[in-house]
């Protein structure tokens, strides 16, 4: 049984079916298996640039497919609702909605040296935000970027670093003017696309509970030179072109876990249909029905509510309130999925060849990232409800 991402139009459905059939190709053993030696999924991602989806947002003239972000959401819910689940979807995620700061504020000659490798898959890049004091809270980031030259020279740490064992590029946030001497602290913050220079960056990899084929890293960058070529816009204004990426991170973060619910729940009710106990499948159970019909009712909201946010933001539109909604009830959704999924299977469910407790150990981490439910309760609070600011 299989519960297929909503495309609307012709164009969408052949998104849909083509990304399908790549992500056929990678079995339920294919990703246990990189899940048990935790081991990246080369395979899974060459194939997927070479069917040219790593590009699926950005522009044509640069190697994209230039399609918008409810195309992409679709994709990832397919990706997201393959045997790779999270694993899959964080293997090629930062290629759908990373780059986005050089596509808007890159040069040119950026734009054709950066973009086009990334879409053909020929470098890998991590991207370089979060810090371990700094958390969610952007503007108190304290890796520092003095400009000497025509180089900044780049000093700190940075952490839940993805695929920053393999990257070959890193798009760094660092802070190029001092938080003291800023008008407003969302002020004197750069971004950069440049090499990730292992000489100058040490990675050190977070073992973690979930998502083990796709590296989680501590950062400790210790005199790391970026030439001035390799800033993307310009000096200070990083945390503005930060915010361009939020809104469409959210939306294909949402439609990755709602594919990663549906397929969890599918395995349930499978389960439920063959699973004969006291001579009746337990699927006869209202027990069991009740909470798979309310996972499947949480789904499709959670869909639509991602779809809105995407169209929304393909229009050109304010879509920040149903793109935070869209992933808190998306996470929680596939939460609950992946926790009805494991109970209905009882004992088999703790065990890994069922693959229902991979989707759960995922599933806890989409709850946290890129965005805790509680900061995206807060903004509903604050921007839709016209409440005073409680942080």
């Amino acid at each position: 049984m299989e519960f297929e991402a909503l495309a609307r139009t012709p164009e969408q459905i052949a998104v849909r079916d083509a990304v399908k059939a790549i992500c056929n190709r990678f079995d339920d053993a294919y990703w246990r298996e990189r899940d048990r030696t935790g081991t990246f999924p080369h395979e899974f991602t060459k194939a997927m640039a070479e069917g040219g989806w790593l590009g699926i947002a950005m522009p044509q003239e640069y190697g994209g497919a230039g399609l918008g972000v409810t195309e992409a959401a679709i994709m990832m819910q397919v990706v997201g609702n393959s045997a790779g689940a999270f694993a899959a979807c964080s293997s090629i995620h930062i290629n759908i909605f990373g780059p986005h700061a050089i596509v808007v504020h890159g040069t040119p000659e950026q734009k054709e040296r950066m973009l086009r490798p990334l879409i053909e898959g020929k470098i890998r890049a991590c991207f370089g935000v979060t810090e371990p004091d700094a958390g969610l809270d952007t503007t108190k980031l304290k890796t520092r970027a003095v400009l000497k030259g025509d180089r900044y020279i780049v000093h700190g740490r940075k952490m839940w670093i993805s695929t920053a064992q393999i990257a070959d590029k890193i798009m760094l946030i660092a802070r190029t003017t001092p938080i003291e001497e800023c008008k407003r602290p969302t002020d004197g913050l750069t971004i950069f696309f440049t090499d990730f220079d292992r000489s100058k960056i040490e990675a050190r990899e977070v073992h973690k509970m979930g998502r083990a084929a796709v590296d989680s890293n501590a950062l400790f960058i210790d005199g790391l030179e970026i030439p001035v070529e390799d800033r993307i816009g310009e000096e200070g204004r990083g945390f503005y072109y930060l915010l361009d990426s939020l809104n469409p991170e959210r939306i294909l973060n949402a439609a990755e876990v709602i594919g990663i619910g549906r397929r969890a729940l599918a395995k349930a009710t499978q389960y439920a249909k063959d699973r004969v106990v006291f001579g009746r499948p337990i699927g006869m159970n209202q027990s069991i029905q009740h909470p798979l019909a309310e996972s499947w009712s949480e789904l499709m909201a959670a869909e639509l509510m991602t779809l809105r946010a995407a169209e929304l933001y393909d229009a050109g539109q304010p879509c920040g309130a149903e793109a935070n909604a869209a992933k808190y009830l998306a996470a929680d959704a596939n939460f609950h999925a992946c926790d009805r999924a494991v109970r209905t299977h009882g004992g088999m469910g703790y065990a890994s060849e069922f693959d229902v407790e991979r989707y759960f150990r995922e599933a806890v981490g989409t709850r946290l990232a890129p965005v805790s439910r509680e900061l995206v309760l807060c903004y509903l609070a604050e921007r839709v409800l016209g409440l005073p600011k409680s942080y």
